[in-house]
């Protein structure tokens, strides 16, 4: 039997693009699905396809013939859960057979935090759709801990002293990697996919001023304030809803896990938050 066709989303972006390199370092062939194909990454064995989420004639095209599809979720937009909803049943009605998708910590019609509602319905739609399917559920990612420090060296939201066990990106690749090598293994599987411990936001500000170098401290604004404060950017309410409830959904406790997945299928445990700041230095 020949080996699975695999297909890879988001190959231009931090998550999708680490785990095509990935793939491509192995030996293996892929399709790389992109939006624009001046900004694909060059790798050996590798074709690009444009396919947009939402145009599903061109991604039924590009993944006729694709036995295993790596879904790296839409970028963030109020259209966001139609998107994923077409390109799904694109994908069923290439013949797909395996959807690995990148789904959120926590995904329930009942998070706090709002995009995680547009996960679990994706999640719905894969299962519905009759193709295998495994979800790593990545909790919030480090980068995004570090992207919340202001010019001023101050972290703004309402989190308290809520705790999230932040991931690096690439424990995430490293893990949706040995699932795309061998995704019968994982068919039907869930993984959360969280850092090796957990912090508050206090925590997240010491250690970046210890490794950094520089005065990063947390404040703890209310929920009012948090909105009040990002009017700034003058963004759409589905995106302040977005971004504060990031926070709130920490505060309730909601990303407060610590999962032992990614060491579970890798072999291999992931970097603490301290060791990516220093990575990233």
């Amino acid at each position: 039997m020949s080996d699975p066709t695999i297909a890879v989303t988001g190959a231009t972006g931090q998550l999708g693009g680490r785990v095509a390199r990935l793939l491509a370092g192995a030996g293996i062939p892929l399709r790389l699905l992109v939006r624009d194909p001046s900004r694909a990454p060059g790798l050996p064995g590798a074709t690009v396809h444009v396919a947009p989420y939402a145009d599903t004639g061109a991604a039924t095209r590009a993944l006729t013939g694709v036995d295993v599809l790596f879904m790296v979720s839409a970028s963030e937009s109020e259209h966001r859960r139609a998107e994923h909803e077409a390109f799904v049943a694109a994908a069923a009605r290439a013949g797909v057979r395996h959807v690995v998708y990148t789904s959120f910590l926590g995904a329930s019609p009942e998070a706090t935090f709002t995009l995680a509602k547009t996960h679990a319905a994706t999640e719905g739609d894969i299962v519905a759709s009759g193709m295998a399917y495994t979800f790593l559920q990545d909790s919030f990612y480090m980068d995004m801990a570090r992207a919340v420090v202001g010019e001023d060296g101050v972290i703004r939201g309402p989190a308290g002293h809520g705790r999230c066990a932040f991931v690096a990106h690439e424990d995430v690749a490293r893990t949706a990697a040995h699932v795309l090598q061998d995704p019968a293994r994982h068919a039907g599987r869930t993984y959360r996919l969280t850092g090796p411990e957990t912090l508050a936001f206090d925590e997240v500000a010491r250690i970046t001023s210890e490794v950094e170098g520089t005065e990063v401290r947390f404040h703890d604004e209310t929920v009012e304030e948090a909105y009040a404060s990002r009017r700034a950017w003058n963004p759409p309410s589905w995106q302040a809803d977005a971004w504060v409830s990031t926070y709130t959904a920490i505060a309730r406790g909601e990303l407060d896990v610590v999962s032992g997945d990614v060491e579970a299928v890798t072999g291999t445990a992931p970097m603490t938050f301290r060791e990516f700041l220093r990575r990233r230095g």
